[in-house]
């Protein structure tokens, strides 16, 4: 009877995590597409992705007020101190992590984003180890190092390679290496109180936005400012377009896949739950290979 059961609590925990890893991957996938082709009529993803950032804090905000009346208990609220000691670190990663892969669609196409950002599975494994929450092992090693080369190959033939695309990805992979680590850092740590996903955004959110505010600054802002070219009406109509349909986009599937996300680290293992992390590109990136032509 004991062995029937262990039997089924690992058949329903593997159920649990592929059914997460999938409900994610239907709207990253969509996301990673979506940002794409709305950064080429909308040259501000620094801004979509504070735009992104605010509506995910509403919508957490919400959604702990509803189950707080439903349940009638208290939702966790950290003081500044732990705030800032330990959660601003992840939230500064993650927020730079999302930035840079964001910046990085001005100028590469999603074939030559998914070829880089399947880097950032070496980078997990590496501070995974340095933080000491993996055990350096053979098996391990070997299987990160097929994933990452197997995207490699798998994108190669059909990329436009850009110094500044490339250089950006490069970036938010090895920041990405550093988000995951702390993330499953902090869901650990079970004094804190954050194993709920709502209360986890909830809590990173605002760092997030306020550590991406001073590059979308200096880097959209000011330059638009100093700009000496005079924008049409009609790339102004453009623009105001793209920003309406990106606020569609914000309400619609920028929220969605941020539970599964955080849950995936308390359903199964460390590795296991960031090793299947540059899978969703790679699903994503089928549509492409079957193209004749992805342009910039």
């Amino acid at each position: 009877m004991g062995r029937w059961a262990l039997d089924v609590a690992f058949v329903w925990k593997a159920v649990l995590t592929l059914g997460l890893v999938l409900l994610y991957y239907c709207f990253s996938i969509g996301i990673t597409f979506y940002n794409k082709w709305l950064t080429k009529s909308f040259h501000f993803p620094l801004f979509m992705t504070l735009l992104h950032l605010a509506v995910i804090f509403l919508f957490s905000a919400l959604s702990r007020v509803l189950v707080q009346c439903s349940s009638h208990r208290a939702r966790v609220v950290l003081s500044w101190t732990d705030y800032l000691r330990r959660v601003a670190p992840t939230a500064l990663a993650t927020a730079l992590d999302v930035g840079l892969s964001n910046w990085s669609f001005l100028y590469i196409t999603v074939s030559l984003y998914t070829m880089t950002k399947s880097s950032a599975v070496l980078f997990i494994l590496i501070f995974s180890l340095i933080f000491k929450l993996e055990e350096l092992r053979a098996a391990l090693v070997l299987v990160v190092l097929l994933i990452a080369g197997g995207l490699f190959m798998f994108t190669y033939k059909s990329t436009q390679f850009n110094v500044e695309g490339f250089a950006l990805v490069l970036g938010a992979s090895f920041i990405g290496g550093i988000r995951w680590t702390l993330t499953q850092m902090l869901l650990q740590k079970a004094e804190l109180g954050l194993q709920n996903p709502i209360d986890t955004m909830f809590h990173l959110q605002p760092l997030m936005f306020l550590g991406l505010f001073p590059l979308f600054a200096v880097f959209e802002v000011c330059q638009r400012l100093c700009s000496t070219a005079e924008p049409s009406m009609e790339q102004d109509g453009l623009h105001c377009k793209a920003a309406g349909l990106g606020h569609c986009h914000c309400i619609s599937v920028c929220f969605p896949p941020k539970p599964p996300k955080f849950c995936q680290p308390q359903v199964s293992l460390w590795c296991p739950v960031n090793v299947d992390t540059p899978w969703g590109p790679c699903c994503g990136k089928n549509p492409v290979c079957f193209s004749h032509r992805e342009g910039p």
